[in-house]
């Protein structure tokens, strides 16, 4: 029966409760009552009083010496009961038993009711009169009751509560609806490249002689370009409207566009070519379907586009033919400009052929996808039509840039997904006034009326408007660039680098993450704790490299130490720890909010992906 060392003179064991063998054996009914009675007024009060009032006893069945029996069916309760202490009083014959659900059999009797305390089992005080029966019974009773309760504690604590998993999102009917009969699909197409390759210019030029320039406007920039010297600027300044801009003749952010194709409604990313920049040219052309790199073919110009200024560095040329392939970038249309400047000779575009095409295989462009144009902004040759130089015709045959612009293939536009809107900037909305958040839809659609969440403040609004082009529409899909007003929501509250998504289908907001990268033309190593500038998306934030994980070889297989260091042209697996946490996803759930990119010192350093969400920011 009972296994704990008591005195010999005791009656009944103080840490079970249980009477000795000896004792019930010897006892008669008068001795069994009187002691019965001295153990309940005793020790059964000062149980009572010393236990908390709110804990349920388990109630059992009991039965007296005479045969007939008081059931009571057994009930505990499992948030009133220490299951850790439960266990530990169950016999271990309950141990590596088969789980079952607790039954307590009413031809099973039970000796005595006892009071489940946090110390020990105590006799209740109104069953102090009952008698003891054979030790047999008694010792199978207290048994079953032991192993019944601490298999009911171990039930409790293995208790596997699942999470709900979200419910699998289905598209409506209005978001999978057929392209618009009439409507022109929209490309959103980047004009990138080093600074003064003459990038506004061929975008203005486009623009004006597709009649998106009014002749009013076209006057008034080529008067005030002559009265600053600047005669060459007119076309470019149809881009180029701040005062700081055109005082300093760069593009300073990236301008938006709009013209049409034969085949496409094509919006214009004209970015800023200037080092100094490049963080404009990361925020704005990550929209980016496909892009149109301009290259100055002019003796010299070329040159520093591709090693910098003295050859020392990396020209613009070359980070931004690896920034837009980072971006998802797989069609690539090469403006070789200025071709007036160098007599159209051919001799000089084979070479820049040659150079920058091997350059551009090595960041994974394919021959098939890159269009070759040689072309004059300045001199209007090869723009819209063929060229009309005789110096040009006499050995080019080839496509126009318009031309090469239709031949360009849309990218899929996935519109089953969950709503995701990445917030390129807040603007003013010409028509109403109002505050718009701007951007381009990557995954599902849009139509007023709908319910958006806004990260990362977690807020829920309303779609009061959506503009294209600022003309007002009811419904924008996946890869349109839209303006979106919403109501409901504090103006201030939408930041540039935020997220509008499906409020059942929130976007992450993180600042630990995980990266599979490659290391550009770097001078120092990247060693853990370097600081660095994070971008993703729209946004750039304070990071540093917490932990080079491995590193990968071409198979993409990692090694099995990790490197102490990283340095150019390797591939590595790091982890960064951002000091504030922004919108992020993983790159195979969300490829635009996937992409990183790391820059250090004015340049940029490596670029990558999102592989692990390692710490998401609780709110």
């Amino acid at each position: 029966m009972c296994t704990f060392d008591n005195h010999e003179t005791m009656v009944y064991c103080e840490m079970c409760g249980v009477f000795r063998e000896s004792f019930v054996k010897s006892g008669k009914d008068v001795s069994i009552k009187e002691s019965v009675n001295g153990i309940s007024n005793n020790s059964g009060t000062s149980a009572l009083s010393n236990s908390d009032s709110t804990k349920m006893p388990a109630k059992t069945s009991t039965t007296n010496f005479d045969g007939d029996s008081e059931r009571k069916y057994a009930s505990t309760s499992h948030d009133k009961v220490n299951s850790t202490q439960l266990a530990s009083v169950g016999s271990s014959s309950s141990t590596g038993k088969k789980k079952q659900p607790v039954i307590f059999d009413n031809n099973v009797p039970i000796e005595r009711t006892t009071q489940l305390n946090a110390d020990h089992f105590q006799l209740k005080e109104d069953q102090g009169s009952s008698r003891a029966s054979s030790s047999a019974q008694n010792k199978g009773s207290m048994e079953t009751l032991s192993s019944d309760i601490s298999q009911l504690s171990i039930e409790r604590n293995n208790v596997n509560v699942a999470q709900p998993l979200p419910e699998e999102y289905k598209p409506e009917g209005w978001m999978l609806a057929d392209q618009e009969s009439g409507v022109l699909s929209q490309l959103n197409l980047a004009i990138v490249g080093h600074v003064d390759s003459g990038k506004s210019t061929l975008s203005g030029r486009l623009l004006h002689l597709l009649g998106k320039i009014s002749k009013r406007d076209m006057h008034k920039n080529e008067k005030e370009a002559k009265e600053k010297g600047k005669g060459s600027f007119a076309y470019a300044w149809a881009m180029d409207e701040s005062t700081e801009e055109r005082a300093r003749g760069i593009t300073m952010t990236v301008a938006v566009a709009y013209l049409e194709t034969k085949k496409y409604r094509v919006v214009l990313l004209d970015s800023p070519g200037h080092k100094d920049f490049v963080p404009n040219l990361i925020s704005g052309a990550t929209q980016a379907d496909a892009a149109i790199l301009v290259v100055d073919a002019s003796t010299g110009s070329f040159e520093s586009g591709m090693d910098g200024e003295g050859g020392k560095s990396v020209g613009q040329t070359k980070e931004h033919a690896q920034l837009i392939r980072s971006f998802g970038v797989e069609q690539l249309i090469v403006a070789v400009n200025k071709m007036d400047a160098i007599g159209y000779s051919k001799d000089r575009l084979e070479f820049i052929k040659v150079r920058l095409g091997s350059f551009l295989r090595s960041c994974n462009f394919r021959d098939s996808a890159v269009t070759w144009i040689p072309l004059s902004a300045v001199e209007n040759q090869n723009l819209i039509k063929s060229p009309s130089d005789a110096r040009f015709t006499s050995w080019y045959q080839g496509s126009c840039l318009l031309d090469a612009i239709d031949s360009l293939q849309l990218p899929s536009r996935d519109v089953s997904k969950p709503l995701i809107l990445p917030i390129c900037d807040v603007i003013k909305s010409q028509s109403t006034g109002q505050l718009a958040a701007f951007g381009k839809l990557e995954t599902g659609a849009i139509r007023n009326g709908s319910k958006v969440l806004v990260l990362p403040c977690e807020e829920v609004a309303t779609v009061k408007t959506i503009e294209r082009d600022s003309s007002s529409c009811s419904i924008a899909r996946a890869g349109d660039n839209v303006a979106v007003i919403l109501q409901g929501i504090d103006g201030s509250r939408i930041i540039p680098g935020g997220i509008l998504c499906h409020p059942g289908f929130p976007v992450p907001v993180a600042n630990y993450l995980e990266l599979k990268i490659r290391v550009l033309d770097i001078a120092i190593p990247i060693l853990i704790g370097y600081q660095v500038e994070f971008h993703i998306h729209h946004v750039k934030e304070a990071a540093r490299v917490t932990k080079i994980v491995a590193l990968l070889d071409k198979t993409g297989k990692p090694s099995k130490t990790a490197p102490r260091f990283l340095k150019s042209k390797q591939n590595a697996v790091v982890q960064v720890t951002l000091d504030q946490a922004v919108c992020v996803e993983e790159f195979s759930k969300c490829r635009a909010l996937g992409r990183a990119f790391l820059r250090s010192s004015g340049s940029t350093i490596a670029v990558g992906i999102v592989t692990k969400i390692m710490r998401q920011d609780q709110h």
